[in-house]
C-alpha cells in the first residue's frame, strides 16, 4: 500500500479520465485532435489538474515518444534567465521526433520565474513557434507578464466540486478496499477544499492505519480541528466566557498541533455558523483579516488569537 503514492497511481492518462474542468478539457482536446494548438496558460489553485492535463496533452500528441518531445521544468529547478536562454532555448529550437511538427515545453509554477526570465521567455515563445509550444502553469496569473499572457490561450481552473471529489473518493474506496462512512466523506471534502492531490494523500495516510476511515482520522491526518470544536470556542467566547474559550483554544491547538494561521483560517469559516447577527459576523471576519496579517508580519500567534477571542466576546455582548 505504501510502495505507491496514490497521487501518481490515480493520475489520469487520457482526457476522458480527468475529473472536473470539463469545459477546459473539451477545448484542449479539440486542439490536440486538430494536431495544432496555441501556447497555453493554466491558472488556478493547487491540486485541481493543471499538471495532469499538461501531461495528458503530451501523451495524446506524441504517444510513446512523449518523454523525448516534452521538457518539464518546475519550481525545484533553477528559474533564472540563464535557464531560459540556454536549456529552454536549446530545446525549443530543435525539431521534434515523430509526425507532430513541434515539441512541448511545460513550465510548472511559472509565476516563480523572475521578471528578467519572463522577458527572455516572451522572445523565445515568439521566435520558435514553428518548432515548439509552451504550456505555462501558475497559481496566480497576475504574476505573469501581460505580453506572455497575450501570447497564450488562458484557462482558469477551479477547485473540484463536491460531486467530483465524491467520485474520486468512491473510486479509491473501491479499488483499495476501504470503508468510509458518509461523515468521513464529508470530512474529506471539507479538509481538501477541492484539492484532489491533498484528498488522495490524506486518504492514503489514513488507509495505512486502518482500512476503515473515520472523520477523526481525517481531521488528525490533515492537522485540522473539527469544525464543531472551533465553533464551540467561538460560541463560548461570544457568550461572554472568555477564560473558558481561551482554555478550549489552547487545548485545541495542542491536541491538533495547529499554528495560529491554521486556527484563524478555520475560525473565519466557522464565523458564518454562529448564532449572531450578520453585522456582527461581518465585524468578526474583518477582524480575522487583521489578525491574520499581524501573524504573517511576525506577531506572537497566541497573543493575537487571545486578542481575537476578546474581540469576539466584545462583539457578542453587544
Amino acid at each position: 500500500m505504501i510502495s505507491t503514492i496514490w497521487t501518481e497511481k490515480y493520475r489520469p492518462t487520457s482526457f476522458s479520465n480527468i475529473k472536473g474542468q470539463k469545459e477546459i478539457v473539451e477545448k484542449v482536446a479539440a486542439f490536440v485532435k486538430s494536431g495544432n494548438m496555441p501556447h497555453l496558460l493554466f491558472s488556478g489553485p493547487a491540486g485541481v489538474g493543471k499538471t495532469t492535463l499538461a501531461l495528458v496533452i503530451a501523451r495524446e500528441l506524441f504517444g510513446e515518444q512523449w518523454r523525448q518531445n516534452t521538457l518539464e521544468l518546475n519550481a525545484s529547478d533553477e528559474r533564472g534567465i540563464d535557464i531560459i536562454r540556454v536549456k529552454v532555448k536549446d530545446f525549443a529550437r530543435t525539431k521534434g521526433i515523430g509526425e507532430v511538427p513541434f515539441r512541448l515545453i511545460y513550465l510548472d509554477e511559472s509565476d516563480a520565474l523572475t521578471k528578467e526570465a519572463q522577458q527572455a521567455l516572451r522572445r523565445t515563445m515568439e521566435n520558435y513557434t514553428r518548432t515548439c509550444r509552451f504550456i505555462l502553469s501558475c497559481n496566480y496569473s497576475s504574476k505573469i507578464l501581460d505580453p506572455i499572457q497575450s501570447r497564450c490561450a488562458v484557462f482558469r481552473f477551479k477547485p473540484l466540486s463536491k460531486a467530483e471529489i465524491y467520485e474520486v473518493i468512491m473510486k479509491v474506496e473501491k479499488e483499495e478496499d476501504l470503508t468510509l462512512s458518509e461523515e468521513a466523506k464529508k470530512a474529506l471534502f471539507e479538509v481538501c477544499e477541492g484539492d484532489c492531490r491533498r484528498l488522495e494523500n490524506i486518504m492514503q495516510s489514513c488507509a495505512v492505519l486502518n482500512n476503515k476511515i473515520t472523520p477523526e482520522q481525517v481531521y488528525s491526518m490533515a492537522s485540522v480541528a473539527k469544525p464543531k470544536e472551533v465553533n464551540e470556542v467561538l460560541t463560548v467566547a461570544a457568550s461572554g466566557n472568555f477564560l473558558e474559550a481561551r482554555k478550549k483554544l489552547l487545548n485545541l491547538m495542542l491536541d491538533y498541533g495547529l499554528s495560529g494561521l491554521d486556527v484563524i483560517k478555520q475560525m473565519q469559516k466557522e464565523i458564518w455558523n454562529l448564532t449572531i447577527s450578520d453585522r456582527q459576523k461581518v465585524q468578526l471576519v474583518d477582524k480575522c483579516g487583521e489578525v491574520e496579517f499581524r501573524m504573517v508580519e511576525g506577531s506572537d500567534e497566541y497573543l493575537q488569537l487571545e486578542s481575537f477571542l476578546a474581540y469576539v466576546m466584545t462583539v457578542g455582548s453587544k
